[in-house]
């Protein structure tokens, strides 16, 4: 979670509303977080602390260079670090994982980022989740583990099972109270949907089922010189999320650049792709999609006009109407998408969606290999086509001024069942009166009055 600000705001005397999510989260999780820490001490005994210091060291360090996977979520290996100190303090005589772990946690809720731009909420935050993560791993290895007398090779099976349970247990409380407190603080309009989770999840879990094997291996061997093997393990588990999180980083720049390439040819297309991206990753949303379906339907919007830049330019920024000839030459601009990105892998899915975007609910329509005369195209494809249907309607163009919401959602309605899929414009509508937005002109609700207001500007309007 990485915020730009923290300094409280007053408005009229009261907080600012931002301020006071922020306190809705960081002050319960860092109040539960003191209580878990406060009874490990108490209840559990303390590490061995000539092995815990070098720990929590590596675990502050690869907390402080953790990457983002995801749109404000923030991820890195310290899971291994954490796990590995958690079965030795375990197995150890003596010691017990729960304080170890929470105390390592503690350790690792600041960076220096938060002293350096004086943050409060993401500290606080971090401490409770963290804090009440690891103690939760620590009381389950203590369960399983901490009988263990002396730990034997056959007894890595034994490890192993703890191990992913107490990893499981980690990640799972980790990743619920996370996603609580982004959604809380940024809302679903500022925050991207996370995708790939199931791999990201699954990864963490089998990292700390790694260090917790590690664990056992440092105890078995006992010998120090092992840790310099842990140590590049956990190099190694860092750098594979470096890299998920380049690679899409780079993914994210080349759509980037698409859209920005499209929108210096035709100024009317300046905020469209990003818009019918919004409101597709709306209806999504409404319809219940992951977070990855909701991602590959957003990036099918972000480049579903694409193939217009084949298209000559006199022909897209033309004020009037088309003739047959030129509604034909746009028309091709639904598969021409298709030649565009013919070489970029990572997009295939989203160009099959955009390239069907114009096909209609019953099979009518047009469009590339994303489209099938006869048949219902992708319900993701339907999704594009009411989102850019809608914007199309309610924004400017250079042959006609922008119309109103309520005319636009009277012709999805009208058409629902015939061009547009009924459940994409009932989802729709519903995620669209959430937000309490209004889209369009308010007063223009009439197709040829728009289109006499582009043609001469001199005409007002009046509520």
């Amino acid at each position: 979670m990485t915020l730009n600000s923290d300094k409280p705001v007053r408005r009229r005397g009261r907080l600012h509303p931002s301020v006071q999510r922020k306190l809705r989260i960081a002050v319960p999780y860092y109040t539960l977080g003191l209580i878990a820490l406060v009874s490990a001490f108490f209840i559990f005994d303390p590490p061995e602390w000539r092995l815990w210091i070098p720990f929590a060291v590596l675990y502050v360090i690869l907390e402080v260079f953790s990457v983002e996977v995801n749109d404000r979520l923030f991820q890195s290996s310290s899971i291994m670090v954490i796990m590995t100190a958690g079965v030795v303090a375990a197995v150890e005589q003596g010691s017990d994982a729960t304080f170890a772990m929470a105390l390592i946690a503690a350790a690792g809720s600041a960076v220096i980022a938060d002293f350096k731009e004086r943050r409060w909420f993401q500290p606080m935050a971090n401490f409770g989740q963290l804090v009440l993560s690891a103690t939760v791993a620590g009381v389950l290895l203590d369960l399983n583990l901490g009988q263990v007398s002396s730990l034997q090779t056959r007894d890595l099976i034994r490890v192993a099972v703890a191990s992913s349970l107490a990893a499981l247990a980690y990640v799972t409380i980790n990743s619920i109270l996370v996603r609580k407190a982004v959604k809380t603080v940024y809302g679903n309009e500022n925050l991207q949907p996370w995708s790939q989770m199931n791999v990201l999840f699954s990864g963490q879990v089998l990292m700390g089922l790694i260090g917790g094997l590690l664990g056992a291996a440092y105890v078995i061997t006992d010998r120090p010189a092992v840790l310099v093997l842990i140590v590049g393990v956990y190099g190694i588990g860092h750098m594979s999320l470096y890299a998920f999180s380049q690679l899409r980083e780079s993914h994210l720049s080349a759509i980037r650049g698409f859209v920005k390439t499209l929108e210096a040819k035709d100024m009317y297309t300046r905020g469209h792709t990003e818009r019918v991206a919004y409101f597709a990753q709306m209806i999504g949303e409404e319809l219940g999609f992951t977070g990855t379906q909701q991602e590959t339907v957003k990036w099918a919007a972000l480049i579903h006009d694409l193939g217009k830049l084949a298209v000559p330019t006199e022909l897209i920024r033309k004020k009037g109407r088309l003739d047959d000839n030129e509604y034909a030459e746009m028309k091709a601009h639904a598969h021409l998408v298709e030649e565009i990105l013919a070489e970029v892998d990572f997009l295939q899915p989203m160009v099959d969606i955009a390239s069907g975007h114009h096909s209609h609910y019953d099979g009518n329509g047009y469009g590339g290999r994303g489209h099938t005369e006869g048949q219902t195209p992708s319900l993701e494809a339907c999704i594009v086509a009411v989102a850019d249907a809608f914007d199309a309607m309610t924004s400017a163009r250079s042959y006609r001024m922008a119309l109103s919401q309520q005319y636009a959602l009277g012709e999805l309605r009208k058409h629902s069942g015939a061009q547009f899929h009924p459940d994409v414009v009932d989802a729709f509508e519903k995620a669209l009166n959430k937000t309490g937005r209004r889209w369009g002109a308010p007063h223009v609700n009439d197709e040829e009055m728009a289109r006499r207001l582009a043609e001469e500007p001199e005409l007002t309007l009046r509520g």
